[in-house]
């Protein structure tokens, strides 16, 4: 059999042609009983029942439906339409279709990098909306609706028009922020995320492919999703149509609070799917004080990659049940590392906060300032350690992270193995490792592949195969690798009972 080669190929996290914007629509069944007569009443017959069952428990009182037309009538007025003129820089597919369309307002996750194609500057026209926050015009709306603009209008329901300045926008978040010299504007209410539940009715007003002040309804999904979109926004997930316009307009909830920015959808087509996402008004808050304030942002960050722990890593790192946030990888030199955190470490929890899915560390992390502290309980070789970690500024210059060594496998997992040659980890940056030539079993069928680095397993670090086969005959229902493909780390649970 011919060696394995290292894999250089990345890991590739993405949600397919997944584009920006948001809105929504759903229809009230309203029921009646028409000419409804009550039932005969029929005395018992029968003697009664000495053991008689237990009361049924009653059903969940129905619920009515928020004012949509009242909440319409009085913060209609407060939603903007937002048309932008400018040029940008695109790039032509192989088949000549134009990559970046100026009307529409869609940031897609590609499955995998394109070719990289000549760039030329053209035209950009765009619709978007927004929304006023206070009454001498400051607007909210996504970064993406005014990137690249040189030209922003915004337009009331009156049909007043004002040039608009961006006073700033964080594209980490997707949020800007506008002012528009004008007094005494309509405003909306902000409300507090945190009272959002899921199957809650919200609320959108924006302008769908121009159709200025459109009206959708649908209900929350989900609270506190991630993206793979390189942002730490913990995003609300919503059934509420959003269509190409609706982005940077404003999400209510059935008391007519703002708890989102309509932001993104995810879509096959281009078009609502029945999946959209708004940014929560809290993070967006947080950004509009600081541009007013200082004209940037400031992000926090603790320097290291997580990811979702399912049933098999809970098994193997013997958590009592699939939750936290997995650390998979540490910067080097990061706040992380300083605190000592390590990969294969579990954050559990941070400031009081339980952590039960990964995407809840980047949503705490991202309400958070640099030099902030932060408190995590985390689950370290089957017992819990207290951390305490100072957050960095996003922007800081670290050291780039180091690919070190952190375990290797072998035996019943189904892998053949080798330690690394010199070449190898020179051509790899990988000080110690060992490099999978073939693959089948159990480690097969977990995704392992000829060509990854086995850096460790269940946290031990990798030095030889008879360690890892020592490691792996210890262990009952599964084990954790820490593997390395390409660039990436990523731990990968394997079930070997």
């Amino acid at each position: 059999m011919a060696q394995a080669q290292i894999k250089a190929a990345p890991l590739v996290l993405a949600l397919l042609g997944a584009g920006l914007v948001g809105g929504a629509g759903v229809e009230a069944l309203h029921r009646s009983n028409v000419n409804a007569q009550p039932a005969p009443v029929v005395a018992a017959a029968t003697p009664a029942v000495v053991n008689a069952p237990a009361p049924v428990a009653p059903a969940l009182a129905a619920s009515t439906l928020p004012d949509f037309p009242r909440i319409t009538e009085r913060y209609g007025p407060a939603v903007v339409n937002i048309s932008v003129t400018g040029t940008r820089k695109t790039a032509a597919s192989a088949d000549g279709e134009d990559m970046s369309d100026p009307f529409e307002f869609f940031r897609r996750f590609q499955q995998g990098p394109r070719g990289r194609q000549p760039q030329r500057d053209v035209p950009m026209h765009g619709l978007g909306s927004g929304f006023i926050v206070s009454a001498d015009g400051i607007i909210l709306t996504n970064a993406h609706v005014v990137k690249d603009a040189s030209e922003v209008t915004v337009k009331l329901t009156d049909r007043r028009e004002y040039r608009a300045k961006v006073l700033g926008s964080d594209p980490k978040t997707d949020v800007a922020v506008l002012k528009i010299e004008a007094k005494n504007l309509p405003v909306v209410t902000l409300g507090n995320t945190k009272d959002l539940r899921v199957g809650e009715w919200v609320l959108a007003i924006g302008s769908p492919f121009g159709f200025e002040n459109t009206v959708t309804a649908g209900v929350v999904s989900a609270k506190g999703r991630s993206l793979p979109d390189d942002s730490s926004v913990p995003f609300i997930q919503t059934d509420v149509a959003v269509n190409p316009g609706n982005s940077g307009g404003p999400l209510f909830n059935g008391r007519g609070e703002v708890v989102g920015i309509n932001s993104q959808i995810y879509s096959q087509s281009g078009g609502y799917q029945g999946v959209s996402f708004a940014i929560p008004i809290d993070v967006a808050s947080r950004i509009r004080d600081q541009i007013v304030a200082t004209g940037k942002v400031e992000h926090a960050r603790l320097g290291v990659t997580v990811q979702e722990v399912n049933q098999t890593l809970a098994d193997s790192f013997k958590l009592d049940r699939p939750e936290g946030a997995l650390v998979s990888s540490i910067e080097k030199g990061g706040p992380a590392e300083r605190a000592g955190l390590q990969p294969g470490d579990v954050i559990r929890n941070v400031n009081g906060q339980a952590i039960i899915a990964s995407g809840d560390l980047p949503a705490i992390l991202g309400l958070k300032s640099p030099g902030d502290r932060v408190q995590m309980e985390v689950w370290r070789q089957g017992r819990k350690v207290d951390v305490t970690a100072q957050l960095a500024g996003a922007g800081e210059k670290v050291a780039k992270a180091e690919n070190k060594p952190d375990a290797a496998t072998g035996g019943k997992l189904g892998l053949a193995l080798r330690p690394l040659q010199e070449a190898e980890k020179r051509q790899s940056g990988i000080a110690e490792g060992l490099l999978v030539e073939d693959v089948g079993g159990a480690a097969a069928r977990a995704g392992v592949e000829a060509g990854d680095v086995i850096l460790a397993v269940n946290g031990t670090p990798a030095k030889s195969v008879e360690q890892v086969r020592s490691v792996v005959a210890k262990s009952d229902k599964s084990v954790a690798l820490l593997i390395q493909r390409g660039d990436d780390k990523i731990f990968v649970p394997v079930r070997i009972g």
